[in-house]
């Protein structure tokens, strides 16, 4: 008899990324990385599932800008370069190490395990990412949910609620653009959520998002089942919270499973472990060591002198680690029965890149939960519109303003360092408000020229959104990628600035306009009019 359920949610989300105008782009590697280390391989995981005549059940979200780039056949091209580059750099490794018998195994794992992911992208999913979600999408066990556009910060959008709109139109048209269908469920960026914006989501078609535990404890009323059944809002949309412990048990830096000393150690890469004469073709032309993906180490513990990384122990490690993970489900299901006069629910969310990219065997992980869990049948796994079937009756609860984020409100993504950021924000999006006004119903006589209006409209759109990232912010809080956020965003709205001076001039370098627009093609079918009050 099934005594609760699990709901694991893997939220998969990069900013968009595109630099055509280099040959070699660090940032661009943030995709090639997510793609090789935990789209891939996640993928794989689940078709090992179908070999086996064994059904999962998991939801992922895929934010727009990620499925923007999944799709772009330059970044695609990219991709097969950079494992190409991997498996060229694997078999120098083999020479270099053929009298190691310390590192040659581990050597030779690498040079395999490359040429597995490539072979599965262009064989398998017909090198798209996208294609794979699909196909499990299609068969119903896989959920594939959408997120805000750029993955704006919402709460710090609403100043003008177009421009909170226009993130959520703008996902569900993108979501059904790639994925064939309209999304039932909503990643909201950073779990941010304020107060009504249920309102604005269940006008866009959405049925149900993800917050963070709080936001749902602190709701009024108090919910009865705490965040251990869904919630309906004042609106009609379901609220799923998130479960603190099945959290910590992963994420924690200090007791999480990561951390074990039999797993591949992050940092130890050979980019920075070898001579530059030896790595220099293989990292930043600059110079700048950077990470190959080739880790020779295991964690091992606190001491540089690292043991070498064994892939089939670590693999062990994630049985023991998934049958503890689901052991303690079931003692927290049992707790919890006590004072639930429904089967509790579970839901985990996480970042999907701690799933291979952070976490090097956490697909293994994830597989064996899913495979332990079906074995012993005490908890289901399920997807949020199954949960909702079965229990169609849910309290209304008005959520508590909130976030995933530190101290779990919105100073991430608001403080002394990046508030600057919001007052361009803010001008941008009423620009583009009134330019939507004012052009919605644009009809001149001179059919180029409406054409070239459209052009430049619908390009403001996409810079706007691009400058509205919460990445940026994020990143500046939190000390990493600084100056390269700092430019993105003072990037996005130079080009904004500057292509409306022009437009307003009547003057439009078209030059610039050409480029920006193949550089920042993001929804290459934007409709500027999403941002019109008229809506």
């Amino acid at each position: 008899m099934i005594q609760g359920y699990w709901l694991p949610v893997l939220h998969s989300h990069l900013p968009f990324v595109k630099h055509p105008e280099f040959d070699y782009f660090l940032e661009e590697h943030w995709l090639f990385e997510a793609i090789s280390e935990t789209y891939i391989p996640l993928l794989m995981r689940l078709k090992k599932f179908e070999s086996e005549n064994l059904e999962f059940r998991l939801t992922v979200s895929v934010s727009p800008p990620l499925a923007e780039m999944l799709a772009d056949a330059y970044l695609t091209e990219s991709f097969l370069k950079y494992v190409d580059k991997l498996i060229e750099l694997s078999q120098k490794v083999l020479k270099r190490l053929r009298s190691d018998s310390g590192l040659l195994p581990v050597a030779t794992f690498y040079y395999k395990r490359f040429l597995e992911i490539r072979t599965f992208f262009t064989e398998v999913i017909d090198c798209s990412v996208l294609n794979g979600y699909k196909y499990f999408s299609q068969k119903g066990w896989l959920e594939v949910i959408t997120c805000g556009a750029t993955h704006g910060f919402l709460p710090l959008l609403r100043t003008n609620v177009r421009s909170v709109e226009a993130q959520i139109d703008l996902a569900v048209q993108c979501h059904s653009q790639h994925f064939g269908k309209t999304p039932d469920g909503i990643w909201l960026p950073e779990c941010a959520y304020y107060e009504d914006l249920d309102e604005i989501l269940k006008k866009y078609g959405l049925k149900y998002f993800f917050m963070e535990s709080h936001g749902l404890a602190n709701g009024v009323p108090s919910p009865r089942y705490s965040i251990y059944a869904s919630a309906f809002t004042l609106n009609g949309m379901a609220v799923f919270a998130r479960d603190p412990e099945t959290s910590r048990q992963v994420w924690s830096s200090e007791s999480g499973y990561p951390g074990h000393s039999d797993y591949r150690d992050f940092y130890r890469d050979i980019g920075f472990d070898l001579e530059m004469d030896y790595i220099k073709p293989y990292i930043s032309p600059d110079g700048n060591r950077v990470f190959t993906g080739i880790k020779y180490y295991r964690i091992t513990g606190t001491t540089e002198d690292k043991l070498p990384y064994d892939p089939l122990a670590a693999f062990h490690r994630t049985k023991f680690h998934a049958e503890h993970f689901c052991s303690a489900r079931y003692k927290q299901v049992e707790a919890l029965r006590s004072s639930i006069d429904r089967p509790p629910l579970i839901v985990s969310p996480y970042d999907a890149e701690l799933y291979g990219h952070w976490w090097y065997e956490g697909p293994d992980f994830l597989y064996h939960v899913l495979l332990q869990l079906q074995k012993d049948n005490i908890i289901q796994p399920i997807t949020a519109p199954e949960y909702l079937k079965e229990y169609p009756k849910n309290q209304t609860v008005c959520p508590s303003p909130s976030s995933w984020g530190e101290n779990g409100y919105y100073e991430v993504w608001l403080n002394s360092d990046n508030d600057w950021i919001y007052r361009h924000l803010h001008f941008m999006a009423d620009t583009m408000q009134k330019l939507a006004d004012e052009y919605y119903d644009m009809s001149t006589e001179d059919t180029e020229t409406e054409k070239l209006y459209t052009k430049v409209l619908n390009q403001l759109a996409r810079e706007l959104l691009l400058a509205q990232s919460s990445d940026w912010a994020f990143l500046i809080t939190q000390g990493t990628a600084i100056e390269y956020s700092v430019k993105r965003t003072k990037e996005h709205i130079s080009n904004f600035n500057q292509l409306l001076e022009s437009f307003q001039k009547n003057n439009v370098d078209m030059i610039f306009l050409n480029w920006i627009e193949y550089k920042n093609s993001i929804f290459e079918n934007i409709d500027f009019r999403v941002y019109s009050s008229r809506n």
